[in-house]
């Protein structure tokens, strides 16, 4: 197989779906820049909007997919997931399916906050987080593992329904981080080292067998840095 990826990849990385035979392909996506997308702040559960510019990289990935029969396309409630899903869903010919357990991290009484923010105002919880980062949950919010429960719960189900299919997962930069973890064999602990760039694209195949093997890892053909969202 080689899709319209070549038309936008670095030469030679549209080959990367060659040979994928039987295995189930997995599209893991960050959603698009968003509205303010600039400012570092925790958003979580806020319901923040696609950028116009966000919206011209779900339309260019939604171009580039557009060889890839796409059996389904997941995403998360949150705004941004749903309105980029519906992008690369519509490039399919299909209509996406919302998941409200793909929805980013719940930084409770932190979310809209910056780094600095929370550490002056949240000094004790602060410390506690920097200390226990898995296990420790931001006031009215979730911990890293509860996060990896419920998002994980939600991807084996998906990769389960879809053996030997082409699917498509839109969803957030903590959920992917924790999904890509999980198929590496890497600790939560280092969950930060795995970048997430707005509107990138992450592609897994498993195997006939269930081994993950990683082709691609957080390309978007422009990078735009940004903290969790």
């Amino acid at each position: 197989m080689v899709y319209n990826l070549l038309r936008v990849l670095p030469r030679g990385l549209g080959l990367i779906m060659d040979g994928a035979g039987d295995s189930t392909v997995l599209f893991l996506i960050r959603h698009g820049h968003t509205v303010n997308g600039e400012e570092r702040r925790y958003k979580g559960h806020i319901d923040v909007e696609l950028s116009q510019r966000g919206v011209r990289q779900m339309e260019r990935l939604a171009e580039a997919l557009r060889g890839v029969g796409l059996k389904e396309v997941y995403c998360s409630d949150l705004k941004r997931a749903r309105r980029s899903a519906e992008i690369i869903a519509g490039a399919a010919g299909r209509r996406p399916v919302v998941l409200p357990s793909l929805r980013e991290r719940s930084f409770g009484r932190w979310e809209g906050m910056s780094f600095d923010e929370i550490s002056r105002a949240y000094p004790e919880e602060f410390r506690r987080w920097k200390e226990d980062p898995l296990s420790f949950s931001p006031p009215g919010g979730e911990s890293t593992l509860e996060v990896r429960d419920r998002v994980l719960e939600a991807f084996q189900s998906i990769a389960e329904r879809h053996r030997g299919d082409e699917v498509a997962v839109v969803s957030h930069g903590g959920v992917n981080r924790v999904v890509l973890c999980h198929l590496m064999g890497i600790s939560l602990q280092n969950i930060f080292r795995i970048e997430q760039d707005y509107g990138c694209l992450n592609v897994v195949e498993l195997t006939a067998d269930g081994f993950p093997v990683v082709k691609l890892l957080n390309w978007s053909g422009e990078g735009v840095p940004s903290t969790g969202g």
